[in-house]
């Protein structure tokens, strides 16, 4: 059977940014499931906190260039790479001057979250997908970690459905607990809105897009759930039980063979 092959998009990846469960689980998934003979690729955000000479960026002009349109506003893609030290694993990192590049992660230095946090999401989605196209991989599932990639599992599953890269992939996403206090501003409807990922899609969730909207809409396209740290968002995984969807539930002791199993069954018998 050919390796499986799986895409990490996540919101944090230590040494990146600083040590949290998420970043440092950003960290050692990937690299497990390589040790399992698993083909994988890493993406997250170009984080303004990010020292990249001391990450070794750098860009890649190849993958760079393409342009965005969110919001009816040309937004410009910019694709670097750097290898975890100590590791084998390759980051690409989703980069643009307006989101990303003088910008810290959910809140500025003040503390005051970004108005826009639902356009950085929606750029860094499309930003990842358009990537992975160019890069001409196929993965067998796709892994969303963090709010950051919540919009991942309906672009996936609407907008990029009969792309080749996608059309056969599984989406896993994992919930954390609630790290947004407010919402996503007042357009992220409307920002989502890319062929066929129709802004009426969103019709069935709150106005305001706050944490509890995006991870429903996260489980609502998602094959798989992970409850990821001890304090997930409960509601969340609530929801996802009432969907049916499965669901694996937090390990108090980390099991890496448990989540290989995990994306084994969601994948099922496709080869």
């Amino acid at each position: 059977m050919k390796a499986r092959k799986i895409l990490f998009i996540n919101q944090e990846i230590a040494p990146y940014v600083p040590d949290s469960e998420m970043a440092l689980k950003g960290k050692d998934l990937p690299q497990a499931m390589q040790d399992y003979g698993m083909e994988v690729r890493t993406f997250m955000p170009k984080w303004g906190n990010i020292n990249e000479r001391r990450g070794q960026l750098h860009e890649v002009i190849r993958l760079s260039g393409m342009n965005l349109i969110i919001d009816d506003t040309d937004h410009p893609l910019i694709i670097k790479v750097a290898s975890i030290p100590s590791t084998r694993i390759q980051v690409y990192f989703i980069d643009n001057d307006d989101y990303f590049t003088k910008r810290q992660m959910a809140h500025d230095e003040s503390g005051e979250e970004y108005p826009d946090n639902g356009e950085r999401a929606i750029f860094f989605a499309r930003g990842v997908l358009e990537t992975v196209k160019k890069l001409r991989w196929t993965p067998d599932i796709i892994h969303c970690q963090g709010w950051m990639a919540a919009v991942i599992p309906l672009y996936v599953k609407t907008a990029y459905h009969d792309e080749p890269s996608f059309a056969n992939a599984k989406v896993v996403s994992s919930i954390f607990t609630n790290s947004l206090k407010g919402d996503l501003g007042d357009n992220f409807k409307q920002c989502v809105d890319f062929r066929d990922a129709k802004s009426e899609l969103l019709d069935k969730y709150n106005k305001k897009f706050d944490f509890l909207e995006l991870g429903k809409l996260a489980i609502d396209y998602s094959d798989g759930i992970i409850e990821a740290v001890s304090d997930a968002n409960p509601a969340l995984i609530d929801y996802a039980n009432a969907n049916n969807t499965p669901v694996l539930k937090f390990q108090a002791e980390e099991n890496t063979e448990v989540y290989k199993n995990f994306f084994d069954q969601i994948i099922g018998d496709k080869e």
